[in-house]
C-alpha cells in the first residue's frame, strides 16, 4: 500500500480526486477521513499534530521561576491524538510513503513530524513531493518527480518553534507574575509580537507628540469660454514651488490681490506624455495590501487565499517571489479564461496583444511563484462572495502584469494675476493599458481645457483655506506588515498571524490598529528595563539565523543555544527590577480600567469582573466602600477617553464584534433608569389575566392568587430596555427593545396579542422605526435570524460548509459543541477565532 500524507483534510481529498481520477472513496478512522482507491491511501493531518512544550513539572506558573524556562528541556507531544493514531495504523501497513505537505518551512516541518511518527512504525521508503498549486497538472508532475524531505528547512521551522516557546513562555510568565495578572488576563509577550507592538506604540507616540503648525492655501476657479477648472496659488521658495503659506498676513495679502483681479494671463503651457507601467506580480505582502483596499483584514485575506489554494484555484499564497517562473506560459494561462462570463472579454483583449511579456518585481526566488490563478475557474455562487472577490483580485492582478502600460497626457498651465502665480495640472488617459483589466488602481482624470500662452482667463472665485499640518497616520494592517517585512520582523507566513494576535491579546483595537494602554505599558516597561524584548534587530537576527539553518550554514542546536543565551542576558537585566516592573504594570493596568471618582468615598471607580465572569463598575475602596454600577451583559467593556460632564466619569464602550456599541456614562444610565417609571402596555402572556398557561390557573380557569402579571416597558440600570413582566422575578417573561431612540407607544393595537404598536424615534428628521407589536416583532426577529443550517451563518458559503462537514461538523448543533482550535486545524482557511464568532452567533 502507498500512503500519502497531506497537511489538511481538504488537501487530502483534492489530491485523492486528482490521482484517482475521481474514483476515490472515503472512510472514517478515529474520526479522521481516509481516502482510498486501489492500493492507495491519503490522509490529511491538521497542520501540526505534535507540538513543543516544557515537561509537566514546569506547568505551574507559581511554582516555577520564569528564568528556569530558559534552560529547560523542550519535549514533543501529540496534540491531535486521533490523527496520530490513524497515521500510525496506516503506516504499519504501508510499503511506501509520500509526504505531500505544503511547500514552505512550516510544511516541511509538518512533513518531518509525520516522517518521525511513521519511522516509529515502519522502515518503508519515504518520499517528498512539492507543488505550488493543487491542480491536476502540478500534482501529477510532482508525483512523477518525487524528492526527499529537506531536513535543514524543517530544522529551521523547528528552531522557530523552540525559540518562540522559550521566549514567549519565560517573558510572559515574568511580566504576568510581576503584575499579578494571571488566568485569562495574563500579559502576553513574544519574540516577534513585542517588536511589532513597539512599531504601533511608537507611531502612536508620534501622533500624540505632534504639534500642528498653521498654514494657508489659496485656490482660484479659472475659466476659458465658460469651461472652468481649479488652480492653486504658489510662490518661489528657494527655487521650489511652495503652495503652503506659513504667514497669515502674507496669505491674506495674496488672497486680496487675486480676489481683486478679474482675469489671469497664461504665462506657461507645458504638455507631455507619460507611461504608467503595470504592477509587479503579487507576493504575500503586496497581496495583503491590495486586499486591504477592498476591506479585508490581513488574517481574513490570507484565510480566503489559502482556501482558494487548497481548492486548486490559486497558487500557494505564502511567497516572497515577484517574478513568474520560466515555465509559466502567460498566453496559455490567459487562454483558460477565454469564454468565461466574468473574464472572457479581458482575456481575449490581452491575447490580441502583439507581445505578452509579464512584468518582473525585485525579488526572485525558486520556492514558490508569485500568487496567480491556476486557470481553474470556481463557481462564484459555490465559493461565496468574499472568496470570489479575492479570486477576482488575483486574476485581475495577473491580467495587469501581462497587459500593456497605460499612457497619460499631462498638461501644466501657469497663469499670473496681480503679480501672483497660479498653476493647474490636468491629466487625461490616452491608452488605458492595464487599467482596462485592473480596476483597483487609480485612473482618475483631471480636466484642464486647452489654453495657450498669452490667453486671458476669467477668475470666477477665490478661496483662502486655513489648515494645519497633520500628524502621521496610524499604520493600517497592510502597511504594518510591509514595515515588518522591511525591518526583517517575522516571515511571510507569520506576519499576518502576529497582527491578529495583537488584537486577540487586547493590545490593539480598531482598524487601523490603535494601541491600548496595556500595550503602551508593556512596551514602556520593556524599553525601561530590557529593551531587547522589543528590539527589531534582535528578532531580525534570529530570523536570519533560522534562514541560515535552512541553507545548511547553521544548526538547530547552535541557533537555539544562542537564543537561550540572549534571553539569559535579558533576564539579568529584568531580575533586579522585578518589583518596579510589577508596580509600573499594575498602575498602568489600573489606569486602563479607571472611570473616575466614586460619588460615595472619592476613590477610583474601576471596571471589575465578577466570579461569574460578568462585568460591573466597582469602587477601589472595596470592601469599605461597596458602591457599584451595572454594565451591559453583552460585550467586553472598554474605557473611553470621553468624559461625562455631569459625573466626571469616563464613558464605556462594549466591544461585541459587529454588535459593538457605546454604553456611555454608567451613572447616567443607572440614574435615568432609577428615575423612569414602568409603562404598562398590556397583560403578560405567561401569567396575566388573558392567556396564561393552564398550570397557572385555578380550577375555574381564572388566574391563581398572586398571578395576573402585566407587561411594562422597563429601563434597566445597565442601560438595556425591554418589555417585561411586572411580576419579575416570579415571572421572567421579557422581550428586548432597541438601546437607542425614544420609545413611543401608539394607539394602534395588535389583534392577536392585544398589545399596542411601538415606534422608535431617533432624530427629528428620521422616519420612526415601526416595531409594531413587541411580541410579533420578536417572533419575526427570531425567525429571521434562525440558524437552521451552516450556510445561515455569516461568512459560511457552500464550499466552507462542505469543508466543515468533512471535519465532522454537519450542522449548527455540532458547531456549537466543537473545540474551535481543533476544527480550525482540520479546515483550511477557517481560523479558530472565526469559529468562536459563529459559536457566539449561535448562542444569541
Amino acid at each position: 500500500m502507498r500512503l500519502i500524507v497531506t497537511e489538511k483534510d481538504n488537501a487530502a481529498r483534492r489530491i485523492a480526486e486528482i490521482l484517482s481520477g475521481d474514483s476515490a472513496s472515503g472512510e472514517r478512522r478515529n474520526g479522521v477521513n481516509v481516502y482510498k482507491w486501489g492500493g492507495q491511501r491519503v490522509v490529511g493531518l491538521s497542520g501540526h499534530v505534535v507540538g513543543v512544550d516544557f515537561p509537566p513539572e514546569y506547568s505551574e506558573w507559581r511554582d516555577v521561576e520564569p528564568a528556569e524556562l530558559i534552560d529547560a528541556d523542550v519535549v514533543t507531544t501529540p496534540t491531535r491524538e486521533n490523527i496520530v493514531a490513524t497515521l500510525r495504523s496506516l503506516a504499519r501497513k504501508a510499503d511506501e510513503v509520500v509526504i505531500a505537505t505544503d511547500y514552505d518551512r512550516e510544511g516541511e516541518l509538518i512533513g518531518k513530524e509525520a516522517y518521525e511518527l511513521i519511522r516509529e512504525e515502519t522502515d518503508a521508503p519515504v518520499e517528498r513531493v512539492r507543488f505550488s498549486s493543487i491542480t491536476e497538472r502540478e500534482v501529477q508532475k510532482a508525483f512523477e518527480n518525487p524528492d526527499e524531505i529537506d531536513f535543514d528547512l524543517a530544522a529551521a521551522g523547528e528552531a522557530r518553534q523552540i525559540v518562540d516557546l522559550i521566549w514567549g513562555a519565560a517573558l510572559t510568565r515574568f511580566l504576568s507574575l510581576s503584575a499579578k495578572q494571571l488566568g485569562n488576563d495574563f500579559i502576553s509577550v513574544g519574540r516577534v509580537q513585542s517588536p511589532t507592538l513597539k512599531l504601533i506604540v511608537d507611531r502612536e507616540r508620534e501622533i500624540e507628540a505632534f504639534d500642528p503648525d498653521d498654514y494657508w492655501e489659496i485656490l482660484a476657479d479659472l475659466a476659458k469660454d465658460g469651461q472652468g477648472f481649479e488652480a492653486q496659488y504658489f510662490y518661489d521658495d528657494d527655487g521650489s514651488e511652495a503652495e503652503r503659506v506659513w504667514d497669515e498676513a502674507a496669505a491674506e495679502a495674496a488672497y486680496a490681490d487675486l480676489s481683486e483681479s478679474g482675469t489671469a494671463t497664461v504665462t506657461e503651457v507645458r504638455r507631455r506624455t507619460r507611461t504608467d507601467d503595470p504592477p509587479a506580480p503579487f507576493n504575500t505582502t503586496a497581496f495583503i495590501s491590495a486586499a486591504s483596499s477592498l476591506g479585508y483584514s490581513a488574517q481574513r485575506a490570507m484565510s480566503l487565499a489559502e482556501e482558494l489554494y487548497t481548492d486548486g484555484y490559486l497558487t500557494y499564497p505564502r511567497t516572497d517571489n515577484t517574478v513568474y517562473p520560466d515555465d509559466l506560459d502567460p498566453g496559455e494561462l490567459l487562454g483558460a479564461f477565454e469564454g468565461s462570463y466574468e473574464f472572457g472579454d479581458d482575456a481575449e483583449s490581452l491575447l490580441a496583444q502583439d507581445e505578452i511579456e509579464p512584468t518582473r518585481g525585485e525579488t526572485e526566488s525558486t520556492d514558490h511563484p508569485p500568487i496567480h490563478p491556476t486557470g481553474e475557474l470556481p463557481d462564484r455562487n459555490e465559493i461565496g462572495a468574499d472568496a470570489w472577490e479575492i479570486y477576482e483580485l488575483v486574476v485581475r492582478r495577473f491580467f495587469a502584469t501581462v497587459a500593456e502600460p497605460a499612457t497619460w497626457a499631462h498638461l501644466r498651465v501657469v497663469a499670473e494675476a496681480a503679480g501672483r502665480s497660479l498653476k493647474a495640472n490636468g491629466k487625461r488617459l490616452l491608452e488605458a493599458g492595464y487599467h482596462a483589466v485592473y480596476p483597483y488602481s487609480s485612473a482618475g482624470e483631471t480636466v484642464v481645457p486647452a489654453v495657450e500662452e498669452g490667453e486671458e482667463l476669467s477668475i470666477d472665485d477665490v478661496e483662502l483655506e486655513a489648515k494645519q499640518t497633520q500628524p502621521p497616520r496610524r499604520y493600517g494592517q497592510s502597511r504594518l506588515i510591509q514595515h515588518m517585512e522591511e525591518m526583517g520582523i517575522g516571515t511571510k507566513a507569520t506576519r499576518h498571524n502576529i497582527v491578529e494576535k495583537l488584537y486577540d491579546r487586547g493590545y490593539v483595537e480598531d482598524d487601523p490598529p490603535r494601541p491600548t494602554k496595556l500595550a503602551d505599558a508593556v512596551v514602556t516597561a520593556a524599553e525601561e528595563y530590557a529593551d531587547h524584548v522589543v528590539s527589531e534587530e534582535m528578532t531580525a537576527q534570529l530570523e536570519a539565523d533560522m534562514t541560515a539553518i535552512a541553507e545548511g550554514e547553521a544548526t538547530l542546536e547552535e541557533v537555539t543555544e544562542e537564543s537561550r543565551e540572549m534571553l539569559g542576558d535579558i533576564f539579568e537585566e529584568l531580575r533586579e527590577s522585578r518589583e518596579e516592573i510589577g508596580e509600573f504594570l499594575q498602575e498602568s493596568l489600573k489606569a486602563d480600567r479607571t472611570l473616575g471618582p466614586c460619588p460615595e468615598c472619592g476613590q477610583d471607580l474601576l471596571v471589575r469582573r465578577s466570579r461569574q465572569g460578568s462585568y460591573f463598575v466597582g469602587c477601589d475602596g472595596f470592601p469599605e466602600c461597596r458602591f457599584t454600577l451595572p454594565l451591559p451583559s453583552s460585550g467586553e467593556p472598554q474605557v473611553m477617553d470621553e468624559t461625562c460632564e455631569d459625573h466626571d466619569l469616563r464613558e464605556v464602550k462594549m466591544l461585541a464584534g459587529r454588535d459593538t456599541f457605546v454604553h456611555g456614562c454608567p451613572r447616567c444610565k443607572a440614574e435615568a433608569a432609577d428615575e423612569s417609571e414602568d409603562e404598562v402596555i398590556g397583560d403578560c402572556p405567561e401569567c396575566g389575566d388573558g392567556t396564561g398557561p393552564e398550570g397557572q390557573r385555578n380550577e375555574g380557569g381564572e388566574a391563581a392568587e398572586g398571578e395576573g402579571g402585566e407587561l411594562a416597558i422597563k429601563h434597566l440600570r445597565s442601560g438595556s430596555r425591554l418589555v417585561g413582566c411586572t411580576r419579575y422575578p416570579d415571572c421572567d417573561y421579557s422581550l428586548p427593545l432597541p438601546r437607542r431612540g425614544e420609545i413611543v407607544v401608539t394607539d394602534e393595537r395588535c389583534e392577536e396579542h392585544d398589545l399596542p404598536h411601538i415606534e422608535i424615534h431617533d432624530g427629528e428628521d428620521d422616519d420612526p422605526w415601526e416595531l409594531g407589536c413587541p411580541i410579533c416583532n420578536y417572533e419575526e426577529f427570531q425567525a429571521r435570524n434562525a440558524v437552521e443550517n451552516l450556510e445561515d451563518l455569516d461568512g459560511v458559503g457552500p464550499a466552507t460548509a462542505e469543508k466543515l462537514q468533512d471535519a465532522g461538523v454537519a450542522d449548527p448543533e455540532d458547531l456549537h459543541e466543537v473545540d474551535p482550535d481543533a476544527v480550525a486545524g482540520e479546515v483550511q482557511g477557517v481560523s479558530a477565532d472565526r469559529i468562536r464568532e459563529w459559536q457566539a452567533e449561535l448562542a444569541t
